[in-house]
C-alpha cells in the first residue's frame, strides 16, 4: 500500500464523516421525521409548576429575571418561583429574599457544589407536579409556561423543552457565530424530537416531570443527559417551539470558547456514563442520534485535521491542491476574525469561519481535559454587561408555528 492510496483513502472517508456529520445526519433526520414521525398526543395540562432558577453571584440579571416569572400567564396559586442560591457572595440571595413576600422562596446551598448539586436539592424542596428548570439570564414570553403543559398530557412524555432564541444587540462577531451555529442546532432538535426525542435541552427552558426527575451526578450537563435519564425511564424529550425564551449570546471569544469547553466537557462525562444509551440494539433510533449528533460532531477535528495532512501530501494533484488552499484560507479568515476581535473590529464576513474554528478547538480542549480526569460542576457567570434591548425582545418574538 503506497503513501499515496493511504493518503487517498484517509481524505475520503473523513471527508464523507465529515458530510455526514453536518448534512448526512440531518438529512436522514427530516427524511425519518418526516416518514414516521412520533406524534405528541397534546391535550388540557394544566398541574403545578415549580420554577427553579439555579443562581450562582447573578445579582446582575435576578431582579429582572424573578419580575420576568412573576408576570407570566399561568395561575399565581399554581406557580412556585425557587432561586437555588450556590453559594453566591454577591448580592444574589439578598435579592431573592427581597421578593419572599411575592412568594419567591431561596434555598442556599450549605456548601459550594455546582450547578446541578443546586437543581437536585432544589428539586427535593419543590411541591410542583412538573418542575421547570432555568437560568437567571433567560427571558420568557408571557405565554412560555402555558405552551409546555399540553405535550405532558402524553403520559409518554417526560421531558418538554422550549425554544432558545439568542440576540446579540452589539452584533459581535461572536454573538453572530452563536446565532447560525443555535439556528442550525434548532433544525436538529426540531426533527430529532419528531423522529424519536432530543438528546438535549436549552438549560434555561425545560419542564420536567417530577415522577421521572432522577437526582444527577455533580459534574452531569444536566440539561444534556435529562434527555438520556427520561429514554432509560422508555419516556421521551420533546421539543415545543411555543415555549420561547430569550438570552444574550456572549460577545467575546474568550468567554464563548470558555462555556463551549466546560459543556463539551461535561458531556464526554456523560456520554462515557452512558455508554451503553449508544447501543442501537438497547436505544435504537436514539443511539443513532447520541452517536451522529454528538460523538460525530466531537470527532469532527480529527476529521479536519486528516483531511489537512492528506491534502498536503496530495497537494501535486489539482483537485487535493484546491481542497488544501480551501482550508487554509478558512483557517487564516479564523485567524484574522480573532486578531481584529482584539483590537475591537467586527467583522461579520468572517464570523461564520471564527466560530466554526472556535468550536472545534473547544472540542479538542474538552476531550483533552476529559482525558486527563478533569471534572466540572462548578460554574461562574461570564456575561457582558446586561443590555436593556434583552427585555425588550422578550416581549416582541414572535410564537413559533409549532409543529
Amino acid at each position: 500500500m503506497t503513501l499515496r492510496f493511504t493518503a487517498e483513502v484517509v481524505f475520503w472517508l473523513s471527508a464523507a464523516a465529515l458530510f455526514y456529520t453536518y448534512v448526512g445526519y440531518p438529512m436522514l433526520l427530516a427524511l425519518v421525521s418526516t416518514i414516521r414521525p412520533k406524534r405528541v398526543r397534546q391535550g388540557e395540562f394544566e398541574s403545578t409548576v415549580s420554577v427553579i432558577i439555579t443562581a450562582y453571584n447573578e445579582e446582575r440579571d435576578l431582579r429582572a429575571k424573578l419580575e420576568n416569572t412573576l408576570a407570566l400567564d399561568y395561575p399565581a396559586e399554581k406557580l412556585e418561583i425557587i432561586v437555588a442560591s450556590d453559594c453566591s457572595t454577591d448580592r444574589t440571595d439578598e435579592i431573592a429574599r427581597d421578593f419572599a413576600g411575592r412568594g419567591v422562596r431561596l434555598h442556599r446551598q450549605a456548601k459550594r457544589l455546582g450547578k446541578t448539586a443546586a437543581q437536585n436539592a432544589a428539586v427535593e424542596k419543590a411541591s410542583g407536579e412538573i418542575i421547570l428548570f432555568s437560568d437567571a439570564t433567560s427571558l420568557y414570553q408571557p405565554g412560555a409556561v402555558k405552551a409546555v403543559m399540553p405535550s405532558f398530557a402524553d403520559p409518554t412524555v417526560g421531558c418538554v423543552a422550549g425554544r432558545l432564541i439568542y440576540v446579540d444587540p452589539a452584533q459581535s462577531p461572536t454573538g453572530r457565530g452563536a446565532r447560525s451555529y443555535w439556528s442550525y442546532e434548532t433544525f436538529l432538535k426540531k426533527h430529532e424530537s419528531r423522529a424519536c426525542s432530543l438528546i438535549g435541552a436549552s438549560g434555561c427552558l425545560y419542564a420536567v416531570r417530577r415522577s421521572a426527575y432522577v437526582p444527577l451526578y455533580h459534574e452531569a450537563c444536566s440539561d444534556f443527559i435529562i434527555a438520556t435519564k427520561m429514554v432509560e425511564q422508555g419516556l421521551r424529550a420533546i421539543y415545543e417551539p411555543d415555549a420561547v425564551c430569550t438570552e444574550e449570546t456572549n460577545r467575546q471569544s474568550d468567554k464563548e470558547m470558555k462555556m463551549r469547553v466546560r459543556i463539551i466537557a461535561q458531556t464526554f462525562t456523560d456520554l462515557w456514563r452512558h455508554a451503553g444509551m449508544m447501543n442501537p440494539l438497547r436505544s435504537g433510533f436514539y443511539a443513532i442520534q447520541l452517536l451522529s449528533h454528538k460523538v460525530m460532531r466531537y470527532l469532527v477535528p480529527f476529521f479536519l485535521i486528516a483531511i489537512f495532512a492528506a491534502s498536503a501530501t496530495l497537494i501535486d494533484s489539482n483537485v487535493y491542491r484546491v481542497f488544501f488552499v480551501a482550508q487554509l484560507a478558512c483557517y487564516a479568515c479564523a485567524a484574522l476574525a480573532w486578531m481584529l476581535d482584539a483590537v475591537g473590529i467586527r467583522s461579520r464576513l468572517l464570523a461564520l469561519p471564527q466560530y466554526f474554528v472556535l468550536a472545534n478547538v473547544a472540542s479538542l480542549l474538552a476531550l483533552y481535559q476529559f482525558l486527563r480526569g478533569e471534572r466540572y460542576a462548578h460554574w461562574e457567570p461570564n456575561r457582558d454587561p446586561v443590555n436593556v434591548q434583552v427585555s425588550a425582545m422578550a416581549t416582541t418574538i414572535p410564537r413559533g408555528r409549532g409543529r
